[in-house]
């Protein structure tokens, strides 16, 4: 399998005049994830859109996987001072695999089934939306399963020359039943046993935007509103869904940003 090519740095930033008063950490990269301290009373604009500050003054914000080179950081402060800082992202190189003779009814779904996949993108949607002021991220990160990364962020598919949307997630194959943990705390928001794509399905709201999901589960072992700790058993993996083998399939969104969460762990822990 061809690895996404990408450095996974993880940057302390100081910006600008008032370096004192802004700090970021995180990857500058495609499918990054940022995470900055200011002053709790400053204005924090991202490519022009605000971005909500917690009163610790931390505040997040991310790059989706074709997210252009640049990006515009203002911080505005109470004082009436302000910063402007342009952010540099490192662009990546993604897998991308071509498959053709398939019969027509792998490649697009049956009209039955639109209805349904429209239905549950809408509710995704929603979720994704959720800006619950709580800092539940701060519990850090670990992997969700052990096993083998069967499948990377950004990687690509295309059937019968017809483009696909690329993989957002982490893949990470083990057998059926083995136990899937919560990667970080949070609220569970979605825990449904037969989504059209995704199988049994889980997403956790880790709070200002963040939120993660679990999928193909064959067991799930919590439901929606549930409070779960890091590395509290949250389901089993399955293959449920439009899955081809047991695995699961990990994503992390801010918001419309699809991000890559393999770049907030370190080495795949052994059994």
């Amino acid at each position: 399998m061809i690895r996404s090519l990408v450095f996974f740095a993880v940057f302390l930033i100081s910006l600008n005049a008032n370096a004192e008063r802004v700090h970021l950490t995180g990857n500058f990269t495609q499918g990054g994830l940022i995470m900055g301290e200011t002053e709790p009373d400053a204005t924090v604009l991202f490519d022009g859109k605000q971005v909500t500050v917690a009163p610790s003054g931390r505040f997040l914000f991310g790059f989706g996987r074709d997210f252009k080179p640049t990006a515009t950081l203002n911080i505005r402060y109470a004082d009436g001072r302000e910063d402007e800082n342009i952010l540099k992202i490192t662009k990546r190189e993604y897998s991308i695999e071509r498959i053709n003779g398939l019969p027509p009814s792998k490649v697009t779904p049956s009209a039955e089934f639109l209805a349904r996949i429209k239905k549950e993108n809408a509710e995704i949607a929603r979720i994704r939306s959720i800006e619950t002021k709580e800092e539940w991220f701060l519990s850090g990160w670990q992997w969700p399963v052990i096993g083998r990364v069967s499948g990377v962020y950004g990687s690509q598919r295309i059937l019968n020359d017809i483009p696909k949307r690329p993989h957002f997630g982490l893949d990470i194959a083990a057998p059926t039943g083995t136990p899937v943990v919560a990667s970080t705390e949070g609220v569970v928001q979605m825990a449904e046993t037969d989504l059209y794509y995704t199988g049994g399905t889980i997403m956790i709201d880790h709070g200002y935007g963040l939120v993660s999901v679990y999928s193909h589960l064959s067991k799930l072992d919590v439901e929606a509103g549930q409070f779960v700790r890091q590395g509290e058993k949250i389901g089993e993996v399955g293959a449920t869904g439009r899955a081809t083998g047991p695995h699961l399939d990990w994503r992390l969104n801010w918001f419309g940003e699809r991000l890559d969460p393999e770049l907030l762990l370190g080495a795949m822990p052994q059994n």
